[in-house]
């Protein structure tokens, strides 16, 4: 073993000290979420009540760290008070007590056990474990509820920049892994947290429908595939990448009857795939159906649904979406009712549910929970209601002063279903911005305002499941964006993938120059063009080609040049030029000027003149009217 060591060491002194792999001192992610860190007081909450557990216990340990458990307690040997606590030469205790010094200097970790043995009930109350974080009596509330109930994660926050115009259309695959967002700028951007690093930018920018706005989207069960909805009257399918895979057909424009027709025939306003089979999806359109469709074949649909109305005409339909099972179908009509199809044998256009007067205007969203017993419904009236499937007569619970100014504003439930949560918009004379609003859905009651942006509006929401991060679009007429919030100590790879991940940094191998090769016996075709510097000094030299063009002609002119004979007509230059038309015929005699050429014809007659000369009367020309006048 000696000998294999010493033929190492002389081998590995042939090459230099940086030989191999070297490792770079790295960010602590302690600071990389510090920069991303929310201001702790923007979230404004109800009761004194702090949702996000990480506002309430990581401060108060880093503001007012706890003291020395060894300064509080005691001395070292906190088990035997009666020895000194300098006996004991022993080697091995003496590790023990430096091992156990090491573990208490980093923090904060859970207590070690046994730690409190001998403390009274107040020092328990006040170290406690760290996950469920600390409860005091001054931070209950009177019902006795932690403050840490609802857990949302909105301590840390990233924002997906890139669009010109409000995001108004969102999509976040099952894995966690892509996230998509569509804008009134016409294009869809592609973002992937595994590929991507701190810079935020997105691999993959698509313009769907020239000069229409995307106002919907929509990953597949296998997340394989997204459905893309934009202002036009035909959806498009696209893979994971970004590559077209089809485009559905358009209906016939003239043909009244709307199941008479192979497509939709106005712009498209919202769509969802299956939540269970990948070859199904449901759009809506402006043309006042619904139409499910088969991915398999782009040219044929499935079904056709014609909402009921109260008065015969084409009413668009705004919103739509499938229940958990995908057996049911909600749709929102833009006259206020929300009507329920289930998926059965034999089922047609005739509702099973038909709730004529949810809303007093278009309705922007709808979501179903996953028991399928209770919809959320979003509306442009500025406010968004619960409603008990089973008894449809009056909603639940009835939430109001929520301003909504976008066709796209939807609400959504969070991933254990405690909590309803939906987007706020601008309003003129106001001075909060965009928010996120959470609601229990048992009490129906206002737990927290989140503020997203001071100056933006909130329309699209999402709160992934596996990852535990709140997705919220904002945007207004000359920007927009996506926010991520999350919670170092609760949410799980997405944004806290790409945030500790450093761009790249540029190396040398990165610049190529391109070299210049001179080849003066290369084929015409490879050649370098040869200098035109000496053509160009001799071209300066020739006064004609140096000479500089005349301006063009800004008005009516006269001089010679077309434009300037007191009339812009090419027949008149033309005639000028042949020496037809003088400068002077304005101002002459009509008779004067045609007499001047008589004794030119009698001399010279042309054309008819001397066929009829020996039979032709002499001819007599009449006195000028002024001679008769003298």
């Amino acid at each position: 073993m000696e000998d294999e060591g010493e033929v190492y060491d002389g081998v590995r002194a042939q090459f230099p000290l940086s030989f191999g792999k070297i490792t770079k001192s790295q960010t602590p992610l302690e600071v990389i979420h510090k920069t991303t860190r929310r201001n702790l007081e923007a979230p404004s909450t109800i009761n004194n009540e702090q949702p996000c557990s990480s506002k309430t216990w990581l401060p108060h340990l880093t503001t007012n760290p706890k003291p020395n458990s060894r300064q509080s307690i005691g001395p070292p040997d906190i088990g035997h008070p009666s020895e000194p606590s300098t006996k004991g030469s022993n080697v091995e205790e003496e590790e023990e007590e430096e091992e156990e010094d090491e573990g208490d200097m980093i923090g904060p970790p859970p207590p070690p056990p046994g730690l409190n043995d001998g403390d009274d009930d107040d020092e328990e109350d006040m170290v406690g474990p760290p996950r469920p974080p600390p409860s005091n009596m001054e931070d209950e509330d009177e019902d006795g509820e932690p403050d840490d109930l609802y857990r949302i994660p909105f301590s840390n926050e990233i924002v997906l920049k890139g669009h010109s115009k409000v995001v108004a259309a969102l999509a976040v695959d099952h894995t966690g892994s892509r996230v998509l967002s569509g804008s009134y700028d016409y294009t869809v951007k592609m973002y992937d947290f595994q590929g991507m690093n701190s810079r935020l930018a997105s691999f993959r920018q698509i313009e769907p429908s020239e000069g229409h706005q995307v106002r919907s989207l929509s990953w597949s069960p296998s997340a394989d595939r997204f459905l893309c909805v934009t202002g036009s009257a035909t959806a498009k399918i696209y893979d994971r990448d970004g590559l077209t895979l089809g485009e559905f057909v358009k209906g016939d424009m003239y043909i009244r009857d709307l199941k008479n027709t192979k497509g939709h025939i106005s712009g498209l306003t919202c769509g969802e795939w299956h939540p269970r089979a990948k070859e199904t999806i449901l759009t809506a359109s402006e043309d006042g159906s619904l139409r499910i469709w088969d991915v398999s074949d782009f040219k044929t649909q499935k079904q056709v649904i014609k909402p009921k109305l109260v008065r015969p005409g084409r009413v668009p339909v705004t919103a739509c979406t499938w229940d958990r099972e995908g057996k049911s179908i909600a749709g929102g009509v833009g006259d206020g009712s929300i009507q329920i199809w289930n998926l059965k044998p034999g089922w047609g256009s005739r509702p099973d549910v038909h709730i004529q007067k949810g809303h007093e205007d278009e309705i922007t969203g709808l979501t179903y929970s996953n028991d399928g017993k209770t919809l959320l419904s979003r509306s442009t009236d500025c406010s968004m209601k619960v409603w008990d499937l089973r008894q449809t007569k009056e909603p639940l619970k009835v939430f109001a002063d929520l301003p909504n100014n976008y066709a796209q504003t939807n609400v959504a439930f969070s991933p254990d279903e405690q909590l309803i949560f939906t987007g706020t918009s601008i309003e003129k004379n106001s001075s909060c911005g965009g928010m996120l609003y959470f609601y229990d859905k048992t009490k129906l009651e206002l737990v927290s305002r989140v503020g997203i942006s001071p100056t933006c509006s909130v329309v699209r929401c999402a709160w992934h499941s596996k990852l535990n991060q709140v997705f919220a679009t904002i945007g207004d007429k000359s920007q927009g964006g996506t926010h991520v919030l999350y919670d170092p100590s609760m949410s799980e790879r997405g944004a806290l993938a790409c945030v500790a991940r450093a761009p790249r940094k540029k190396s040398i191998d990165d610049f190529l120059a391109k070299p210049v090769i001179h080849n003066p016996h290369a084929l015409p075709l490879f050649r370098d063009q040869p200098s035109r510097k000496r053509e160009r000094e001799k071209a300066l030299k020739d006064p004609v080609k140096s000479h500089k063009p005349e301006l063009p002609m800004s008005g009516p002119g006269f001089g010679g040049r077309v434009g300037k004979t007191k009339g812009t007509m090419l027949t008149q230059y033309l005639l000028k030029q042949g020496g037809m038309i003088k400068e002077t015929w304005m101002d002459e005699d009509p008779r004067e000027a045609i007499l001047k050429y008589a004794d030119v014809a009698r001399k010279d007659p042309k054309f008819i003149a001397p066929a009829y000369a020996e039979t032709q009367p002499e001819p007599v020309f009449a006195k000028s009217d002024s001679e008769e006048e003298k």
